[in-house]
């Protein structure tokens, strides 16, 4: 796990336009965003684009960065700001087929991995999509991306209590689907 005073390094350096320091971002961060573009979109071709997008723009802006500012905050804000401007320009349909193709070619890119667990990972993925937009961000971002709720409350442009009220109502959802479907997987 990278540090926030790594971060903060990295933001001084990059103001200096830096592009060690730029690469070493990009290095760090590249794969974290490509999944949370990919978790937004549900399509890993737009999210490339969407994360390649948000370096360009970091480094447009570099010269205004703040270094007592969040950094890896701020990238995320970038993913997040791209690919909601990119789902309100996609049709539905569209993003719908994309991701249908996705899961098909996960399934048989893996043919090892053990059918229950995929259709376990299948299931918490439509147990995750049945929850509020706002809730699944924060949960995503809270246990996938191991952001801080602080770190959150900035991406999400909210409270931290607020990234907090999500994530402890998205959890309860889980838990309560979990626990219907299959109790004994919640009392390893």
């Amino acid at each position: 796990m990278i540090s926030d005073e790594q971060f903060a390094t990295w933001c001084r350096r990059l103001r200096a336009s830096d592009r060690t320091a730029y690469e070493e971002v990009f290095r760090a961060m590249h794969d974290p965003l490509l999944r949370y573009a990919v978790s937004l979109i549900h399509n890993k071709t737009t999210a490339r684009d969407i994360v390649h997008d948000a370096f360009v723009q970091l480094w447009t802006v570099r010269p205004t960065l703040n270094p007592d500012r969040s950094l890896k905050a701020f990238l995320y804000r970038i993913v997040r700001n791209l690919a909601f401007n990119d789902r309100r320009n996609r049709i539905t349909r569209y993003a719908k087929i994309d991701l249908v193709r996705d899961t098909i070619s996960d399934a048989f890119a893996r043919p090892d991995e053990d059918l229950d667990g995929r259709y376990l990972k299948t299931q918490l993925q439509a147990w995750m999509d049945e929850l509020p937009p706002r809730q699944r961000e924060a949960l995503e971002l809270s246990r996938f991306e191991g952001l801080s709720h602080e770190e959150i409350a900035m991406v999400m442009q909210v409270s931290p209590r607020t990234v907090n009220n999500h994530v402890v109502k998205a959890m309860k959802h889980l838990r309560r689907r979990i626990l219907a479907y299959e109790p004994e997987l919640l009392a390893l």
